[in-house]
């Protein structure tokens, strides 16, 4: 695709997808469209082998936008940075299309290791405020990260990932619009697990003064027969 091309996609994504731009003029503010126009440089020269200058175009990016994106980092079509500030993303990273990613975003590495030490993320997938995709694990398709999240596994294609460490809470996704891509429509695992404890207690709670009223019946039944039995033997005594 031809630089032209790809300023009017960006231009085009940015403007579907966050409602607070106006105008095509707005867009030539906004992080990400700045950003991504310092990574696409960067990443002809490093894939040219011009690694020096590669990351110093890259770095003049993260001072400009608060966003690194490492000029290795390989990222498809239709990617969109939310606000963007605090984006980390690694060298060895690979992204699909239609990613969303929201500020604070990290799709990092977990220590020193040579070779492929970065996430895969998979197309239409959307990782919310804060999350932090750790490892060389796949991302799999049309699935979501909620916000504040930990991930340092595989993520089936089509799951919601929430917690620390991120899990899975939901399954088969179908595939995410944009419309229906936003960081609020999550479930949340630490409520469901509460409910289930309360339901639980509540019914152990039952159950227990059950318990309490069929012994106070049989204690009632012990005094009355015991009662009966002095009865009887007072009247064959006499």
């Amino acid at each position: 695709m031809g630089i032209i091309k790809n300023l009017k996609e960006e231009v085009r994504i940015i403007k579907e997808r966050d409602p607070a731009i106006h105008s095509s003029m707005e867009v030539l503010l906004y992080p990400s469209f700045k950003v991504m126009i310092h990574y696409r440089l960067a990443h002809k020269l490093y894939l040219s082998g011009h690694y020096f200058w590669a990351r110093y175009i890259s770095q003049r990016g993260v001072r400009k936008t608060g966003i690194e994106i490492h000029p290795g980092a390989q990222i498809g079509r239709g990617f969109f940075i939310d606000h963007g500030n605090g984006v980390i993303i690694g060298e060895t990273t690979i992204i699909g299309d239609n990613v969303t990613l929201y500020q604070g975003v990290t799709l990092g590495g977990t220590g020193k290791e040579h070779g492929k030490r970065h996430p895969t993320i998979g197309n239409n997938v959307m990782i919310s405020a804060g999350a932090k995709v750790l490892g060389s694990f796949t991302i799999g398709d049309n699935s979501k990260i909620g916000a504040g999240s930990v991930v340092l596994s595989e993520v089936p294609p089509g799951s919601t990932v929430v917690g620390v460490p991120g899990r899975v809470v939901k399954r088969n996704n179908a595939s995410l619009p944009q419309e229906t891509m936003n960081q609020t429509d999550l479930p949340d695992p630490v409520r469901e697990d509460i409910t289930v404890l309360q339901r639980e207690n509540s019914e152990l709670t039952n159950r227990v003064l059950e318990m309490e009223d069929e012994l106070k019946q049989l204690r009632r039944l012990v005094v009355m027969s015991t009662a009966a039995g002095a009865q009887m033997k007072k009247e064959d005594q006499n």
